[in-house]
């Protein structure tokens, strides 16, 4: 029998995850990008949070959501406990609606679910079919919970273990806590004290007891994900942990007075649980919503900012917390590559720099640069490689192949420019060679030529226009004939005798190919645009006379 009762558990447990999978998965950028368009009011913030949970059905998931964009410096505090107290009503509403009884929905919720999960292979049609499965299985669980528990009210042990709990609320909540830590879903939790007390295994003063304790549970797990975190992240599950200690102290010592009003509430002890922990939840928002700014400034003082060292080589965009979301995950590690297309833009800005000055101290600085962008590249390359292709759509795989191809793309001309460029100018500067001021004229030309290029791709990277994407082929051809120009008019000054032409000559030419290669690097995230669009061939070589006549072969009548 209680084998039945914690397989039921599972299940229960395993149904609120393939839900919030199927929600985080399937709308989890547009719940991120609402939540942030309403975090810049408290009252917004509340019923956003409110909102999102109800979708999520879990306060644990919202709550890792406001702490990664707090981390990130995005919002405070204060607005990040407005939108935690609406979240923490928003799963109440979600125990409200499993309250009921919704039996006869089991099996249409589970043959709709599993349609429109056979329905594609990834994709958002695939993502609402786990949703309805999740709400199947966690319904069925209920059912089994309350079937399985029925003859534990002929128990004649079961009271005497209940009965110390009933009579000590302080490790009632203690246990509830622990198991709601444990089971890492307050919802999950609240059902299952809500199936006992309704199939009259635990007594309805023990199960509210348990129901506050779960209130505190829901707070341990966003807590301790955020230790490692920085302070701002840290005070929000600080503050709700806080927030809900002080409501659960504060209600224990009149709860027997509560129950009379309950009764004229609801006669069923089962909803009587769930009117309860709605209640409670409401209560703690009414109290604490307009004092969310003063206890931002405790929080501040109890976990105050601290001053870290600039580490342009950590990556500011990528959170762990946001791989549960490949489409948030795949946009964070965007802007960490956009972040590297910066540093090398700036890389090649300085090394031309030092090809005008002979600074030495920069060319040091573009060598650490190059350091910095190798870094970043390696945790956008682990990051990617914990980011599940599994539940991804068609369009988010092929965001993720751009993203891999353009970040290692703009680490080779990190190379480039570190192991061919610097090499080049420390022996221009050791030996005190000049160019020519045409030959000067030309490098000039074609730094500028592919100064725009980076410019260019790293806006079609973030807009996909084929426009844009088109020029930035163009612009390769351009560069193509600037280097045959320039390799002809340097061979014409040698002719003349030029003699910096003379001295500089395999640096000028050396200088020009790898801006060239630099080039061709980068304009390798305009194929896959021009390709899908059918602007160019996967191929571009010109089919041999051979391969035509096969084609023309198959294309006549009765031939395959």
């Amino acid at each position: 029998m209680l084998l039945k009762i914690i397989a039921a558990v599972c299940l229960l447990l395993w149904g609120v995850a393939l839900l919030r999978l199927g929600v985080t998965r399937g709308f989890g950028a547009e719940l991120r990008r609402f939540l942030s368009m309403c975090a810049n009011n408290r009252i917004k913030a509340f019923f956003a949070g409110l909102g999102m949970t109800a979708l999520l059905q879990s306060s644990m998931a919202t709550t890792l959501i406001v702490t990664a964009f707090a981390g990130q410096g995005l919002i405070n505090a204060s607005t990040g406990l407005a939108i935690i107290l609406g979240a923490d009503v928003g799963t109440t509403l979600v125990a409200q609606l499993f309250s009921m009884n919704m039996a006869a929905l089991t099996p249409i919720f589970m043959v709709a679910g599993y349609i429109l999960y056979s329905l594609e292979h990834n994709g958002r049609i695939k993502n609402i079919g786990r949703i309805f499965i999740g709400l199947s299985l966690m319904l069925l669980a209920l059912a089994m919970i309350k079937e399985a528990s029925l003859p534990l009210k002929e128990s004649e042990t079961l009271p005497l273990v209940l009965k110390p709990l009933n009579n000590d609320p302080f490790m009632a909540v203690l246990l509830a806590a622990l198991f709601t830590w444990i089971a890492h879903s307050s919802l999950a939790i609240v059902l299952l004290i809500m199936s006992l007390v309704a199939s009259g295994v635990l007594p309805l003063m023990l199960g509210l007891y348990l129901v506050l304790g779960a209130n505190i549970g829901g707070t341990i797990a966003p807590l301790l994900s955020t230790l490692r975190d920085n302070p701002d992240a840290m005070r929000i599950p600080l503050g709700n942990m806080l927030i809900r200690v002080v409501g659960v102290c504060a209600v224990i010592p009149f709860l027997h007075l509560s129950l009379p009003y309950l009764d004229m509430w609801e006669t069923d002890h089962s909803k009587q649980v769930v009117d309860f922990h709605t209640a409670f939840n409401i209560a703690l928002a009414l109290v604490f919503l307009p004092f969310t700014g003063p206890l931002n400034k405790l929080l501040r003082a109890a976990l105050p900012d601290q001053p870290q060292a600039d580490d342009p080589g950590r990556p500011r965009y990528l959170n762990d917390k946001d791989l549960d979301m490949p489409s948030v995950a795949l946009a964070a590690a965007a802007r960490e590559t956009l972040r590297m297309g910066d540093i090398i833009q700036q890389m090649l800005e300085d090394t031309f720099k030092v090809l005008k000055t002979n600074d030495e101290r920069l060319l040091e600085r573009i060598k650490e640069e190059d350091n910095t962008v190798d870094r970043i590249y390696d945790a956008i390359k682990r990051y990617m490689a914990k980011v599940s292709q599994e539940f991804m759509d068609p369009k988010d795989a092929m965001r993720y192949v751009q993203i891999l191809t353009f970040s290692t793309n703009i680490e080779h001309v990190g190379d480039v420019i570190d192991k061919n460029l610097l090499p080049m100018l420390q022996k221009k500067i050791k030996n005190q060679y000049n160019f020519s001021p045409a030959g000067f004229k030309e490098l000039e030309h074609i730094h500028k030529l592919v100064l725009e290029s980076i410019q260019l791709a790293q806006s079609l990277f973030i807009s996909g226009d084929k426009d844009s994407a088109r020029r930035l082929v163009e612009g390769k051809e351009i560069i193509r004939k600037a280097e045959i120009d320039g390799m002809t008019t340097h061979i014409d000054r040698m002719r003349g005798g030029v003699p910096e032409t003379i001295a500089t000559s395999s640096l000028h030419l050396d200088i020009i190919r790898d801006y060239r290669r630099i080039n061709t690097y980068i304009c390798t995230v305009a194929f896959p645009i021009l390709e899908e669009s059918g602007e160019i061939h996967a191929t571009r070589l010109r089919p041999s006379n051979k391969t035509q006549e096969v084609i023309h072969a198959e294309e006549l009548p009765g031939n395959s």
